[in-house]
């Protein structure tokens, strides 16, 4: 089977777009994975599909899969290169969409600098809802947010992860490191997206705060490894920070592919039910066509 795409990238996280909107591909999770395999195929973190609206109060539904080829709830970057593409391709003219994700809605809004600022929703902080299983963890309190600690089980030492856990309708685990070069990530990374607390495995965040307003991330996604950034993750780890007293409300989360602005004002205004608005670049990178080879 032959299928057109094309290449985007949000902040150096990578994806393949493909278009639903006519009829359906029925892709395997086996095939999935073969585009976004970097030898074999085009080569992405993810892969973003663009569906028919399922109501007429939407515009569109957006569905994600990792590299693993698995199917999950949300991203970030990729929910700005979704509406760029649908502007780019005339799927719409709105500047603001609304669209269907895998556990709810989301809105996105094209700004006149060519940013694209996402209303992420609510952030999730019950924990069965993440879902985060806390039986026999011990936690303390920092400015009245929970911070968990997290054994890890390592093949040579055994570690402890403190994390804040957060979920932008996917899971997060959010962790204060002193320097994000000198972390853990690929070491800590895997051992806490696996760690049994947590049924549907979680993106492991490491921030690093330089100072209210500027943090420094690096995130291990969930069935993608390290990537140069990660929209949801950005969101989780400036919700983590403000709950903690840490950050302002309004914050730049600087990571390896970029620079994206967090705005949260849950505690300023008392209410934790309020939207987290992330805004950042979108880019066309190259458009192709692929065979995709039968595979079960």
């Amino acid at each position: 089977m032959r299928i057109r795409f094309t290449k985007m990238q949000g902040a150096g996280n990578d994806f393949v777009v493909l278009d639903e909107t006519r009829a359906r591909f029925n892709l395997s999770t086996a095939q999935y994975r073969f585009l976004a395999d970097r030898h074999f195929g085009v080569g992405a973190d993810q892969i973003l599909t663009v569906r028919p609206a399922p109501n007429d109060t939407l515009d569109f539904e957006y569905v994600i899969h990792n590299a693993d080829g698995g199917e999950v709830e949300h991203c970030g970057n990729g929910a700005r290169c979704f509406v760029r593409y649908v502007r780019d391709k005339g799927l719409t003219t709105k500047d603001r969409v609304r669209v269907k994700v895998q556990q709810g809605e989301i809105e996105l809004q094209m700004n006149a600098d060519g940013r694209v600022t996402v209303n992420m929703g609510a952030p999730i902080l019950d924990l069965l809802k993440v879902p985060f299983k806390a039986d026999g963890l011990k936690h303390a309190l920092v400015n009245g947010c929970e911070v968990w600690q997290l054994p890890l089980k390592a093949a040579k030492t055994d570690a402890e992860a403190h994390v804040a856990v957060v979920s932008m309708g996917n899971p997060h685990a959010v962790q204060v490191v002193d320097n994000v070069d000198t972390a853990s990530v690929l070491t800590h990374g895997p051992l806490i997206e696996h760690h049994p607390s947590f049924p549907n495995r979680v993106n492991a965040g490491f921030m690093q705060i330089v100072s209210r307003d500027v943090v420094r991330l690096r995130v291990y996604e969930r069935g993608a490894g390290e990537t140069l950034a990660c929209g949801t993750g950005a969101c989780a780890a400036v919700v983590a920070g403000i709950r903690m007293g840490l950050l302002n409300p309004k914050v730049d989360v600087q990571t390896h592919g970029g620079t994206l602005t967090i705005e949260w004002q849950g505690l300023a205004k008392n209410d934790l039910s309020q939207a987290v608005f992330m805004t950042g670049p979108a880019t066309s990178v190259f458009e192709g066509e692929i065979d995709v080879p039968n595979l079960p």
